[in-house]
């Protein structure tokens, strides 16, 4: 177990530094955070085994080692009238998965990446990083993840040395993404950051230029890019299915808690709403339509005295025009109520997603009016696992040499646009952008493979 001399404060719901910490504590804190490999004995194993295969065509008969594709079929049990259940997750065995260290232990990686894995096909947690020793102790545990693979901040370069680490997620606050980025393409491993990708565009450049340099994807974890009903929404805007598209509306509010969140901290965060939940009507916009804007305007309110909102804005309201006359208004918030929807407002229908970015539930509803009555069509939700998803995606990209769907120009192409809004709102006039303009997925690979429903 670590042995430090003094011990840092850890902000609620975050794996980060003490929040009144400068660029520099910051640094010591993670310097200081864990010296050496966590050293506790760790027991339990992945609790995972590979497949077993039978010939059952007779009782007696031995079992046969499986060779090559490891899917398995069975006669459906539904009538041909009925809802199909879909076919069986067939996952990769565990010794062909590939190996994901996890950066940071905070809310969303204990609540949502590591239960994750259970969902996957391609992928498997193999180490942790934290500047906690005794919840990454308790999260190895948890999760079979091995002693020796569970490492502080300050050794995070020793990950170079451990072979079963393919890709390194980094679930850090959005302030450290650059370093933890260049310093894990220094080490020799592909890069799976959330977003926001950092806080400036320099940093996002110098990202995409070390992993180029290291030879090593470099992928943004957009989860809402991989999940199905979002992805069946896109296809029905490019597909015109309703005609062109006129109008589009995104929301994105939640209500922070009145604490000292590493998200309040500007230079932690990069910003407020903005990057935070903002990014979601931005980047879904741009992925719906497959189209890159030509201008932004913006407008940015904070209500006087609130604490949460000293460093960091509170409101921001922006409007998106697109080539081919679409205009997107975008709100988010994070002082109002929780609402988390859009539309896409067509020449013959509307297609509605309410909720359309939490981590599960969503719904979508299709309006139209066919033969001249109005239709309400509610299609069902396959509520597949979006970390899951976009994991497995990462792992294919490895293991087939593959750009990912959503590269580190993905995540540049947000922060250019974002530092356009902030532009905007502070000169009070819009913007223009020219980047990506007259392109289709001018910042996206390849698709990827679709999710049955």
């Amino acid at each position: 177990m670590f042995q430090e001399s003094s011990t840092p404060a850890f902000v609620p719901g975050a794996d980060a530094p003490a929040l009144g910490a400068t660029a520099a504590s910051r640094r010591q804190f993670i310097n200081h955070a864990g010296r050496g490999l966590l050293a506790t004995a760790v027991a339990g194993a992945l609790p995972l085994a590979a497949a077993e295969a039978a010939d059952l065509s007779g009782f007696g008969t031995q079992a046969q080692t499986p060779t090559g594709d490891l899917d398995i079929k069975l006669p459906p049990l539904e009538a041909p009238t009925d809802p199909k259940a879909g076919p069986f997750p067939n996952p990769d065995a565990p010794d062909q998965r590939v190996g994901f260290a996890i950066v940071g232990l905070g809310h969303l990686t204990l609540a949502e990446i590591l239960p994750a894995f259970g969902q996957c096909k391609h992928a498997k947690p193999v180490a942790l990083v934290s500047g906690d020793a005794d919840k990454m102790a308790k999260a190895a545990k948890q999760y079979g993840i091995k002693p020796s693979s569970c490492y502080s901040y300050q050794a995070y370069d020793q990950l170079k040395d451990n072979p079963e680490v393919q890709v390194i997620y980094i679930v850090l606050p959005n302030a450290q993404h650059h370093e933890f980025t260049i310093r894990g393409a220094k080490a020799g491993k592909h890069i799976l950051c959330e977003k926001p990708m950092a806080n400036s565009v320099k940093e996002c450049e110098e990202m995409i230029a070390a992993c180029n340099k290291a030879g090593k994807k470099l992928m943004i974890a957009y989860r809402i890019q991989y999940e199905p009903l979002n992805r069946a929404a896109m296809k029905l805007v490019r597909d015109k299915t309703y005609g062109k598209t006129k109008l589009i509306q995104m929301m994105n509010c939640q209500n922070q808690a009145h604490d000292q969140q590493w998200r309040h901290k500007k230079a932690l965060a990069g910003g407020g709403s903005l990057p935070d939940v903002g990014l979601y009507c931005l980047n879904t916009t741009r992925f719906l339509l497959g189209e890159e804007p030509t201008e932004v305007s913006a407008q940015i309110y904070s209500t006087p005295g609130d604490d949460r909102f000293r460093e960091i804005e509170e409101n921001v309201s922006f409007t998106l025009r697109f080539p081919s006359g679409v205009i997107s208004q975008c709100m988010t918030g994070y002082g109002s109520f929780n609402a988390k929807s859009y539309a896409v407002h067509a020449e013959t229908g509307t297609i509605k997603m309410d909720p359309a970015f939490p981590y599960k539930g969503l719904k979508q509803e299709l309006v139209h009016a066919p033969n001249g009555k109005q239709v309400i069509e509610q299609p069902s939700n396959p509520d597949k696992q979006q970390f899951a998803l976009e994991m497995d995606h990462m792992a294919e990209c490895v293991r087939n040499n593959k750009t990912p769907y959503t590269p580190g120009e993905e995540g540049l192409q947000d922060q250019r646009i974002m530092e356009a809004i902030y532009q905007s709102a502070k000169e009070n006039r819009p913007v223009k952008l020219t980047a990506g303009v007259g392109k289709t997925d001018a910042f996206r690979g390849p698709a990827p493979a679709e999710e049955p429903a």
